[in-house]
């Protein structure tokens, strides 16, 4: 079993150098290469004092009416201005969104102090039922004790007469059983 949790280990290790080398390796790669292009560059600066042009052949980029043309006839401003229920909610001063927040947020506080009462209320109920049953768990147990003690109490005197009975039966000759 441990051999085979080695071999697991060896992968996984394996693969983790793998998988840093694979995301860690371009970004060395092109620092070290733009670092000897810089050194390299820095030399041609120093020998000459112009830099070659640059060519740029980068296309134009795109516009929002070529990516999506049915998104340019839309504003922010013009949104949901056709919505009635949005366009009150939007004209709602600062203070009264602050203040319906509260109201929705006590109302939840409400209704789950509500829930917990009740629930407190149905597990009381329950604790007392078991209280009571235990009771009279109790007092069974109580009664069923006494009266296996009582019990105990007559068979004993029943042994004692018994012996007494039979002692009295030997001296008068019965030979027993």
């Amino acid at each position: 079993m441990s051999r085979r949790s080695g071999n697991c280990m060896r992968c996984l290790v394996i693969f983790a150098v793998i998988s840093a080398l694979a995301v860690c390796g371009p970004a060395i790669y092109w620092r070290f290469k733009n670092t000897n292009t810089n050194n390299n560059n820095n030399s041609l600066i120093q020998s000459s004092s112009s830099c070659p042009p640059c060519v740029c052949d980068c296309p134009p980029p795109l516009s929002l009416l070529k990516i999506a043309p049915g998104l340019a006839n839309l504003s922010v401003s013009d949104c949901g201005s056709n919505d009635p229920d949005l366009k009150e909610e939007m004209e709602k001063q600062f203070v009264d969104l602050l203040t319906e927040e509260l109201k929705l947020q006590e109302a939840v506080a409400e209704e789950h102090t509500r829930h917990m009462n009740g629930t407190l209320a149905d597990a009381k109920r329950v604790a007392s039922q078991y209280q009571r049953e235990a009771e009279k768990c109790n007092a069974a147990t109580d009664i069923c004790e006494g009266a296996r003690e009582r019990a105990e109490a007559l068979l004993i005197r029943e042994r004692k007469v018994t012996a007494m009975w039979e002692k009295r039966a030997r001296q008068v000759g019965w030979e027993g059983e």
